[in-house]
């Protein structure tokens, strides 16, 4: 049984006419006899005496256009309504912390300002996090720093970043022009949490020239990292983004890692089974543009 047959029942109910429902829904007028007919033979009943040439509704047939008028009105709300889902659907965004400190709150308020009527949610945290997250499927997609490590997300680059290695002015190292990663391991090292892309990206650095990492201060908090660093506590490597004011105001001061580049990019990914609305599309395409004016401004 379809909705069509509720539909053309519907009109010979309200025009008491199998010639006036066919003219209404431009069907051939066996057509509507037969869809009245697979709905007797269907359901068992009788949905109308021909007596005198003329329809009459009988007891079961009055009662059943309660029901069939209310499923067609609802599918027609839904047909009318559903086009625009896609459109306005909820956003879940994961962002890592550089970003969702640095880069999000703005791309959310544009968003919000050209889509009012779309709720936004964010979860911020690490980049191991929010992959896990992707693949519960309790976030839509996600803005991080470096590349994921499983092969079902998708990435898309979106903004160049670095990172930069920070120290106290009074440090010794801070004589030299540059630190090498030998240097690093005679120093306290002060580090993110494990799974937090910065330190992925300089473990790996370490590793492909077997230099030990092992951390004296590890912090989920990059103001306590930066704190410490000032107080000579030891030497750390963290986004540019989350120190630069922290270097303008002179507390820290940044010195280049020469072994090494601390370049990276900023990405947006998704798992590969995920079906992506025109929201999130929109959104991701709102980041690409930004970039491109931030890149044009510098």
């Amino acid at each position: 049984m379809t909705i069509r047959h509720l539909r053309i029942f519907a009109a010979v109910y309200q025009n008491m006419s199998i010639t006036k429902a066919a003219d209404q829904l431009h069907l051939a007028q066996p057509s509507v006899s037969l869809a009245i007919s697979e709905l007797e033979k269907y359901y068992g009943i009788r949905l109308f005496d021909r007596m005198s040439r003329r329809l009459h509704a009988t007891e079961v047939g009055n009662k059943f256009y309660g029901y069939a008028l209310h499923i067609v009105s609802m599918f027609d709300d839904m047909e009318k309504n559903v086009r625009d889902w896609d459109l306005s659907a909820a956003l879940r965004i994961g962002s890592s912390v550089t970003i969702g400190n640095c880069i999000l709150p703005p791309l959310v308020r544009r968003f919000n300002r050209t889509y009012p009527d779309i709720q936004v949610t964010v979860s911020i945290n690490n980049s191991a996090t929010l992959e896990q997250k992707l693949a519960d499927n309790s976030i839509d997609f996600a803005l991080v720093e470096g590349l994921p490590s499983s092969p079902a997300l998708v990435q898309i680059p979106f903004m160049d970043d670095r990172l930069c290695l920070i120290l106290s002015p009074d440090h010794p190292l801070a004589k030299q022009d540059t630190v090498r990663l030998e240097d690093l391991k005679s120093c306290p090292l002060l580090l993110r949490e494990q799974g937090s892309a910065g330190r992925d990206i300089l473990e790996s650095i370490a590793a492909y020239h077997q230099i030990p990492l092992s951390p004296s201060w590890e912090s989920i908090s990059t103001q306590s990292i930066i704190n410490a660093a000032a107080q000579g506590l030891g030497i750390s490597v963290l986004p540019y983004l989350l120190v630069k004011n922290a270097l303008q105001e002179g507390v820290i001061i940044e010195k280049p890692l020469k072994d090494a580049s601390l370049s990276r990019k900023f990405s947006i990914i998704y798992h590969q089974n995920k079906y992506l609305t025109r929201s999130a599309v929109n959104f991701i395409e709102l980041c690409r543009q930004s970039a491109d004016l931030s890149s044009a401004a510098q």
